[in-house]
């Protein structure tokens, strides 16, 4: 009966053929480890926020008067609305958490690099998609965070030349952010940004199918097959991964109840204090920054003095990640296998964004500001390095097989 169905099907939907080609018969290699996670884990993020924020709209009512008293209502009489409300919050970190790591992946397996540089662009613009995405939602509460927050990077397209000022007043919708602003942007966090971010993965699949999954070596495995055309160093994503994934997904999920139930607010840090206060625009809180997961770029915005030029480096900033398959020119992908130089440009680079991201969130100081112009110089120097050093870098041998 089962097969008589799949049949039935097949020939009218190539049911088979998509479960061959993406999962039973895709030939991934075998020497996957921690780092291959995090792709699976961003897709059930995905899901997960997805359908958290489905129920969340039922009850969430996208006014200026009655937006804030509206989180109130699900926090406290929805039946299970905390809940709905704080996997939602909790999944929002968890995803950059998950996207931070793999894109960290892909710099450490050089996975941008050639055949794959459109996978990297793909996967850069669901980045982008996600920081407009939770950019918008950021707003929703409605909370004194949310609106001065709101604020603040709304005024930065002010710096711009020429348009600025007609910019801001387009994205607000009105000369102060209000109803209008809060329509639009529950507009574009619901309806359009989700199908854009479900489109992009969807993208970022279809292009990871059909030129191959890197690995940590850095080998390509489809140039040695069997007499089959099967690759020697490869196995089928299906039981193998799907396997791991679940175990991957068992201990993510736990890790993630603690922090759910525990932590919900993640010492201030997912949850701002003030944004358990209702909005006032004639309040301004002591110290607004935005959350975590936008810090490295807000810090670098800080550290250039002047507004305009601070818009432009922190875009910059995002920018020059797209361009990382041009940018790296040596011809060899995995960290295993590269040279002292760039091992020690990326942990500089790794480590000045980490710390970039700790300086926004405190007050600034002219030591603060010192520190913040000083790891920007870091971070930007790591691009300016990679293309000089990396055409002559001086690699280890790589193996033709991969290896444990």
């Amino acid at each position: 009966m089962s097969n008589k169905l799949v049949a039935w099907i097949d020939d009218r939907f190539p049911l088979t053929k998509m479960w061959n080609e993406h999962l039973a018969e895709y030939y991934t290699p075998k020497n996957f480890n921690f780092w291959y996670f995090f792709g699976s884990l961003a897709l059930l993020v995905l899901v997960i926020q997805i359908v958290s924020g489905i129920f969340l709209t039922m009850h969430y009512k996208p006014d200026g008067a009655t937006a804030f008293a509206s989180v109130e209502y699900i926090m406290r009489d929805v039946p299970y609305g905390w809940l709905i409300r704080y996997i939602h919050s909790t999944g929002a970190t968890a995803f950059f958490v998950v996207v931070y790591l793999h894109m960290l992946r892909g710099l450490l397996y050089g996975s941008y690099k050639q055949p794959r540089e459109l996978i990297w662009l793909f996967g850069m613009f669901i980045y982008l998609a996600l920081m407009a995405e939770a950019f918008m939602g950021y707003l929703l509460p409605w909370g004194q965070m949310s609106y001065w927050g709101a604020q603040v990077i709304i005024s930065l397209f002010g710096a711009i030349p020429v348009i600025g000022d007609d910019l801001t007043l387009w994205i607000r919708g009105d000369f102060v952010i209000g109803d209008a602003t809060l329509n639009r942007f529950f507009a574009l966090h619901v309806i359009a940004l989700p199908f854009v971010l479900v489109f992009l993965v969807i993208a970022h699949i279809i292009a990871l199918h059909e030129v191959g999954s890197n690995n940590p070596d850095g080998v390509e495995i489809k140039k040695n097959k069997d007499a089959n055309g099967k690759p020697l160093d490869g196995i089928p994503f299906h039981p193998y991964y799907t396997v791991k994934d679940i175990v991957g997904v068992v201990v993510f999920l736990f890790f993630f109840s603690v922090v759910l139930f525990y932590f919900p607010d993640g010492g201030g840090y997912m949850l701002e204090h003030a944004n358990f206060i209702a909005s006032d625009p004639l309040k301004t809180p002591e110290h607004i920054a935005p959350v975590w997961y936008f810090t490295p770029f807000y810090a670098i915005l800080r550290a250039v003095p002047d507004k305009l030029l601070g818009v432009g480096a922190m875009f910059a900033a995002i920018a020059l990640l797209f361009f990382m398959p041009w940018i790296d020119r040596c011809k060899v992908k995995s960290v295993r296998y590269r040279g002292t130089i760039y091992k020690v440009n990326l942990a500089v680079f790794i480590v000045s964004f980490v710390v970039l991201g700790w300086l926004a969130m405190q007050p600034a100081t002219p030591t603060l500001t010192f520190l913040s112009q000083l790891f920007s110089f870091f971070y930007f120097a790591f691009f300016v390095v990679l293309y000089v050093t990396s055409k002559n870098e001086n690699t280890k041998p790589v193996p033709d097989r991969v290896t444990s």
